[in-house]
């Protein structure tokens, strides 16, 4: 069996006064997953950087380009029975404008803006609620984590 990480997970977010709201997509009923709620993911390329995914990925789901990008602090994973093998999915958050226009691509079918308890009910697997929990903690705070974790982008 082999382990591998082919695949990032990257929680949009704004912050409007001091409350925070995380960006909800609904799959299209066309693809794999159909019409769950999600956030952007997407396939690592050949040589190319996580966190670069990461930022590539929300501009071709929602035409969106972060203020700031962070590394969470945890790593989802499932096993892929199919490949027999694990797959390790490093999580990013990004920030961006509370006044952001949204396009999504052919992927998506609708979006919405929603506060943290609503994101954790409309998430499928219980790897991704607890990255909207992780997120929620670091960013409903000011610490000096969040410097720590960030990404220069």
């Amino acid at each position: 069996m082999k382990i591998k990480s082919n695949i990032v997970e990257a929680h949009i977010f704004r912050k409007i006064e001091d409350k925070i709201e995380f960006l909800a997509l609904k799959r299209s009923q066309d693809g794999i997953y159909p019409n769950i709620w999600q956030m952007v993911t997407g396939a690592i390329h050949d040589n190319e950087k996580a966190y670069k995914t990461a930022v590539r990925e929300i501009l071709e789901e929602t035409e969106l380009v972060p203020k700031k990008l962070w590394a969470l602090p945890n790593i989802n994973s499932f096993y892929s029975a199919a490949e027999d093998s694990i797959v390790m999915i490093p999580v990013f958050a990004a920030e961006v404008a509370e006044n952001s226009k949204i396009t999504l691509s052919d992927e998506h079918s609708e979006f919405r803006w929603v506060d943290k308890d609503e994101m954790i009910q409309l998430l499928a697997w219980p790897g991704q609620r607890k990255s909207v929990e992780i997120l929620y903690d670091y960013f409903s705070k000011e610490t000096k984590l969040n410097e720590l974790i960030e990404i220069k982008i």
